[in-house]
């Protein structure tokens, strides 16, 4: 059944709450609610049909949770099959007519490097209940409540290479606007709706209202329908039960902005029941809804979005990681020495680059198994969208298969086996891509030949699926020692191709000045020149301050660079170090270990750390004047820069990674009594499964000196008094993500202040400050580095007494 054919014509209107539902219906805490499917098949046909009858045109099965890990927790792992297939049987008997999507929830761990779950993990996961959910007749999967974009791409992937389903996916955000994983709207849209998506969406989150702004920016980009799922407002207190803040009535009114906002699909997340659809779908029904079809180029990172195209400044792509004509760069990748990679991915980060090319063609090396670990590492090191260079299409597939964000390949020619092997890993995974012209018949000799090649690229692409905006042309800037011509034949390809195909154009430096003294002079000479005929993205060495300086001031000069924004933040004089070159700070932090370990905190660089402890420690410093001096004043360097939204939820766990290496060693060289700030105790309250808000927490505690004892999840308040008398510790953290474990965390804290004097800090996703404070909390902490300073504060006043 094809749901989305209707979307001309109306509003498409989805289910709302099962969870809250089931335990209207009396599901206990700490019960499984997937497995309801089983033992009480009744009460979920129940929901189901009253959203039927309410107006739904699609229902979601009871399978959230319903994957092999998440289940583990309720010794249920082998149960998949039966409970996902009752729970599609159950929804098909109640829709009738209606369309039953599969409902397919995040799994609930960290993915790799932050956590354990591999992503083939999350694959197979996702995999076997998309399987199932086919069998048993499912019409579509909704990938949901998503935080973490590769985990939700693991998902998408999953569903679309094991499956026929149509598929959505709906990511959850924050108050500050970004997923945990610190994903923006923008950036969520433009990494995966190029995947095979048919929607795209926000579900749970926050109410209509707040959602509203979400929806705006995801429409700006997207050019897939748009679904919001909103929360029945935020969750409160009432006679010791948790209700929610908004009434029917008023979702209803504010819903009407989402879709005046963008979205063609609405439906209800946490809080919302049958009254809450009944009412929308009549409001909505047949209501105009704003198109989502939008045409940019654009490339993607985890946290940030790249726009390529004319009204923008041209993309500075940053070469230096690429082996050709470096000696010692082959050599430390042959030698699996990969350090030098990572510190010259920061490099370029910091000299300006808005993108980073990956190239480790050695020959000798596994590049299919290499690269896909190298970009890994170093997309956790940058916030850069990075692209994936190599003249072997395993390996090319292989990496963007698991990049966080929306990559470019480079490259595809007009060769018709380049064009056969590399296009359909660009449509399988949403990808750009540079498209060089050359053809079978060998370089270009002149503006037309390129604008000829250019075109034969842009078909076959389109062929396969591939929007032109997915396309970038490379016109091959050939070097003019051998022939001068060649520079005036790709500035003209540039214009050609721009005004005749419509797409974005790309050049590699480099090689116009090969063979010529004062390369740079060329260089700098045949950009300024390339920028005045509408170049969109060069691949620089941005360590090159002339070149850099050039670009910068074309900017301007093109009117591409807004009120020249860019050029006064670069060229400014109240910068005190913009007179010290880079290589001068690199020198001075060489000589001095405590700088580098500080500098190696800061971005997240766990190569040499040992070394670098044990050599301060040999310079006589003691253990814990290391920590005092250095490991802590950059962990709060770090925290600042998160709480300012220059750095997200990775870096933060990045550098907690380097804390933790060289707590190893410090800990050795600690006198006995040594080392600890005092104890904490972490739990996830009972009946809840989910742990990664916690386990993040447990990490910067433990690397800001705390020590922290982890009850782990689903923990009973029994647990938590008898380790309370055990410790004596006198702060204790309580985590919650679902809104069916609020009751619980309330209970656990009135049972904890019966037993005992201590302070209690509470967080999750469905907590507020407000509702912290209602169930007897001493502080809220919205985020883990929140949680630091409570223990701070907590421990400094305990200290004073």
């Amino acid at each position: 059944m094809d749901i989305l054919k209707n979307l001309k014509n109306s509003v498409i209107v989805f289910d709302g709450a099962m969870g809250t539902m089931l335990q209207m219906k009396g599901l206990k805490t700490g019960e499984c609610p997937e497995y309801y499917n089983i033992t009480h098949p009744d009460i979920v046909y129940e929901i189901h049909k009253s959203y039927i009858d309410a107006g739904a045109d699609v229902i979601e099965t009871n399978t959230f949770g319903a994957n092999r890990i998440k289940l583990k927790a309720y010794n249920l792992s082998g149960d998949v099959p039966l409970i996902v297939r009752s729970a599609v049987k159950i929804a098909k008997k109640a829709a009738g007519d209606k369309a039953v999507a599969l409902s397919m929830g995040p799994i609930g761990e960290l993915m790799e490097p932050f956590g354990k779950l591999t992503f083939d993990e999350a694959y197979n996961a996702f995999s076997e209940v998309a399987v199932e959910g086919e069998k048993a007749g499912a019409d579509l999967a909704l990938i949901e409540t998503m935080s973490d974009i590769l985990e939700a791409k693991a998902a998408i992937l999953a569903v679309k290479e094991n499956t026929n389903l149509k598929v959505i996916c709906t990511m959850t955000f924050q108050e500050d606007g970004r997923t945990l994983m610190g994903t923006d709207p923008v950036t969520a849209v433009v990494s995966l709706q190029g995947l095979g998506l048919d929607a795209i969406g926000v579900n749970c989150s926050t109410g209509p209202d707040m959602m509203a702004d979400i929806v705006k920016k995801m429409s700006e980009v997207a050019r897939i329908p748009i679904l919001a799922q909103p929360n029945a407002g935020m969750p409160h207190l009432k006679d010791g039960k948790t209700f929610y803040n908004v009434s029917p009535e008023q979702f209803v009114h504010q819903s009407k902005k989402l879709l005046e906002c963008g979205a063609s699909i609405v439906g209800g997340c946490c809080g919302t029941t049958p009254e809450f659809i009944k009412l929308l779908k009549n409001d909505v029904y047949n209501v105009e809804h704003k198109s989502t079809m939008r045409k940019v180029t654009a490339v993607s990172s985890n946290t940030k979005t790249v726009f390529i195209g004319e009204n923008n400044p041209i993309c500075i792509i940053g070469e230096r990681i690429n082996p050709t004509g470096k000696k010692r760069l082959s050599a430390a990748i042959k030698e699996g020495k990969f350090n030098i990679l990572f510190d010259e991915a920061s490099s370029q980060e910091n000299l300006g680059a808005d993108m980073l090319d990956i190239n480790i063609g050695v020959p000798g090396i596994d590049e299919e198994k290499l690269m896909p670990y190298v970009v890994s590492q170093i997309q956790n090191i940058v916030n850069l969208p990075l692209q994936i260079d190599s003249s072997n299409v395993k390996a090319i597939e292989n990496a963007v298969r698991i990049v966080r964000g929306k990559p470019i390949i480079n490259s595809v020619s007009a060769k018709e086996k380049s064009l056969q092997e590399v296009l359909p890993i660009v449509k399988k995974y949403g990808t750009n891509v540079i498209g060089l012209t050359i053809s079978d018949e060998g370089l270009p000799r002149n503006a037309e030949e390129r604008l000829k090649n250019a075109e034969k690229i842009v078909k076959t692409a389109f062929d396969y699926g591939i929007p032109k905006e997915d396309i970038i042309i490379d016109c091959i800037a050939l070097t003019v020692s051998s022939e001068q011509t060649a520079a005036i034949e790709t500035l003209k390809a540039i214009k050609l191709v721009k005004s005749e195909l419509g797409v974005s154009t790309i050049i590699g430096l480099s090689n116009i000045s090969y063979g010529l003294p004062e390369r740079q002079l060329i260089n700098t000479a045949f950009l300024a020149m390339a920028a005045s005929y509408g170049l969109d993205a060069v691949i620089v060495n941005p360590n090159d301050k002339i070149t850099m300086d050039i670009l910068n001031a074309s900017m301007v000069l093109t009117s591409r660079d807004a009120r020249c924004e860019k050029y006064i933040q670069t060229y400014k004089k109240d910068d005190k170090i913009s007179n010290i070159s880079d290589a001068t700070i690199e020198e001075k932090l060489k000589k001095d270990a405590s700088q580098m370990l500080y500098k190696n905190i800061l971005e997240g660089k766990k190569a040499d750390i040992d070394r670098l402890v044990l050599e301060i420690l040999n310079e006589g410093v003691e253990p814990l004047s290391i920590v005092d001096n250095t490991i802590i004043p950059a962990l709060k360097d770090v925290g600042d820069k998160y709480d300012k939204g220059i750095y997200f939820l990775p870096q933060l766990l990045n550098s907690a990674e380097v804390v933790e290496s060289a707590f190893k060693v410090l800990k050795e060289k600690m006198p006995k009594g040594m080392g600890s700030k005092g104890k904490i105790i972490l739990a996830t309250v009972e009946g809840d499964i989910h742990d990664i808000g916690k386990n993040i927490v447990k990490v910067l505690l433990e690397n800001y000196g705390y020590e922290v004892i982890d009850l782990g999840k689903d923990v009973k308040p029994s647990t938590i008094v008898d380790e309370l008398k055990r410790t004596k510790a006198p702060l204790v953290g309580l985590s919650a993500l679902m809104t069916t474990t609020l009751n619980n965390m309330e209970k656990t804290i009135k049972i904890l202040r019966k037993e005992h004097d201590v302070k209690i800090m509470v967080g999750g996703a469905v907590l507020t400050k407000d509702y912290a404070m209602k169930i007897g909390a001493d502080y809220y902490g919205a985020n883990a580095q929140e949680a630091v300073r409570i223990a701070d504060k907590v421990f400094s006043e305990l200290n004073k007494e």
